[in-house]
């Protein structure tokens, strides 16, 4: 269905090819998971496929890309879009219509689908998608997980032959995500569609994978078996790190297979010392920085928020977690000040410090003093034409005079060697996240919201926002992270607040939050329960020393 003959990619401000001497080849009904590092070349490995590598993004494509047939070289992308579907990482840049159904009905109006088959294709998709209560909502007024789920249905209603999906599920919570994923597996399964997929969430995905491709970084292409690829790669979930600390062969790749063969490690760990905890814990008598009384929210008087109470302390990180749609952002918006607020109280003020104030109240600038906010695409607020204009726009913003921690200093510690010439919407999206959160630091907030800040991050950039957020709370700050990713929180979180239909329903340490839940536990929580081990990291610390478990 798929060939790569010797496909080498140069762009032309890279001194080393994205892509050399790729062989490769995807069978019919085959599904693909590619897998790498940030920055490896897997987008442009995606995009080569539908013609967009090099059509559209420039550069030069050594040897050939032959899909059904069809060589990308003589096929532009419109010409092979009724073979081949494409979901990108955001969706808002796909949307052509104002609404969920008219979004769904675009493509096949391209294709001259007949009327009557494009509203059986409608139906189909929005029951398969769970988008039948969203089809007359306009693309706006969505959650990022609710669009991302519209992107995936836009391209299901054309019946392509191939889909290719990049960060499906960035924006899902673990629910929404199974249920995506599954369509796609009944795609594969039932009618012959090949998928290939890249996605960071790996401990999603690696069970429905036919195949791994895995890009090293140098260029190059590996391909094969899961249990194969993932024996070595620089990547894998934590399911697969677990195995190798354990010693398992060969690698489990599923809950009920690592469960299976983790019979011995929980004898083993069941007589071990209690795991140390994930984060050295906040102190006793942190101070409350943020009080929130009654917060309601709506939208065209749906209630989006229910009168939530929530108390924020310093040094303290919060997960805020909930299905897609559950209020999570709105409350969010509506505790920084700039989103709208029905009812309710929001004060910020240390004790000893200045009288406390509601953000709502006051100027944008003063606002930022208290409470800074990272939206779930950063790029909201990155409008300049260069690094260093942001940053500078930020040290006058925020009054920084001499001697003060400029933006540039809080950007060079969080993500160095950013050149001040580079234009922000050519970073990764780990680095436009490292310098939002650079401008929004350098007003010195008391209390920093950051709202799915680990999509489209690898597991080596999550490491490092851990440790971003560790240094925040070490410095006093109240840190709330919004976030659909459960091995996240269970790793930067000392506390976890869980949101349904705009109410709190759950509130207290993370490891009793998410433990209790099927839904939110961590892959290691899972396989070794009933035992209180949420990470790999506590598990290797708990085994001697080189003390792997061979079943």
């Amino acid at each position: 269905m798929i060939t790569f003959d010797q496909v080498t990619v140069q762009y032309e401000d890279s001194a080393q090819p994205v892509l050399r001497d790729v062989e490769l080849t995807v069978e019919e009904g085959e599904l693909c998971l590619v897998v790498g590092h940030t920055g490896v070349g897997k987008s442009t490995l995606l995009g080569a496929v539908n013609g967009l590598v090099p059509h559209f993004t420039g550069g030069t494509l050594y040897g050939r890309v032959v899909v059904d047939g069809r060589d990308t070289a003589e096929h532009p992308p419109r010409e092979l879009a009724d073979v081949v579907g494409v979901v990108g990482q955001d969706p808002l840049d796909g949307f052509v219509t104002d609404t969920v159904e008219e979004e769904l009905a675009y493509a096949m109006e391209q294709l001259a689908v007949p009327p009557a088959t494009m509203r059986k294709r409608v139906e189909e998709t929005l029951d398969l998608l769970g988008l039948a209560d969203l089809r007359h909502r306009a693309l706006h007024e969505l959650s990022g997980g609710q669009q991302q789920r519209v992107a995936i249905g836009s391209v299901l209603t054309a019946h392509p032959r191939v889909l290719v999906l990049d960060e499906p599920t960035s924006a899902l919570d673990p629910t929404a995500a199974e249920e995506v994923l599954a369509s796609v597996t009944r795609l594969v399964h039932d009618l012959g569609v090949t998928v290939l997929l890249a996605e960071h969430r790996l401990e999603r995905v690696v069970q429905y994978a036919d195949r791994v491709i895995h890009l090293p970084g140098d260029g190059r292409v590996v391909a094969g078996r899961p249990h194969e690829i993932f024996r070595s790669s620089s990547i894998a979930p934590p399911i697969v790190d677990l195995g190798r600390a354990a010693g398992w062969s060969p690698l489990p790749l599923s809950i009920r297979d690592a469960r299976r063969a983790a019979a011995p490690l929980r004898a083993r760990l069941a007589g071990a010392a209690a795991p140390p905890p994930v984060r050295a814990a906040p102190a006793a008598d942190r101070a409350e920085l943020l009080t929130a009384r009654g917060i309601t929210v709506t939208y065209h008087g749906v209630p989006a928020v229910r009168e939530v109470d929530l108390a924020l302390h310093g040094g303290e990180v919060t997960a805020l977690m909930g299905r897609n749609g559950s209020g999570k952002s709105s409350l969010l918006w509506a505790l920084q000040g700039s989103g709208p607020r029905r009812a309710g109280t929001v004060s910020v003020g240390a004790p000893g410090g200045p009288p406390p104030r509601d953000p709502r109240k006051l100027s944008a600038a003063r606002a930022r003093q208290l409470v800074g906010l990272v939206p779930q695409t950063p790029t909201d607020l990155l409008y300049l034409e260069s690094v260093k204009q942001e940053l500078d726009q930020a040290d006058a913003e925020s009054g920084i005079g001499p001697g003060g921690i400029t933006a540039r200093a809080l950007l060079d510690r969080l993500a160095p060697g950013i050149p001040d010439t580079t234009h922000p919407r050519d970073l990764s999206e780990g680095q436009k996240l490292a310098l939002v959160l650079a401008i929004q630091l350098t007003a010195a907030p008391a209390v920093v919201l950051l709202d799915e800040p680990t999509r489209g991050l690898d597991y080596r950039a999550k490491s490092a926002l851990i440790g971003i957020v560790d240094d925040l709370a070490a410095e006093g700050h109240a840190v709330v992270v919004s976030t659909h990713d459960v091995e996240f929180a269970a790793r930067a979180a000392d506390r976890v607040v869980v949101m349904a239909q705009g109410d709190i329903v759950a509130d207290g340490p993370t490891g009793e939050v998410i433990v209790a839940s099927p839904v939110f536990a961590p892959q290691t929580a899972k396989i070794l329960a009933p035992l209180p081990f949420l990470t790999v990291d506590q598990v290797v610390a708990a085994l001697p020393a080189g003390g792997s478990e061979r079943p």
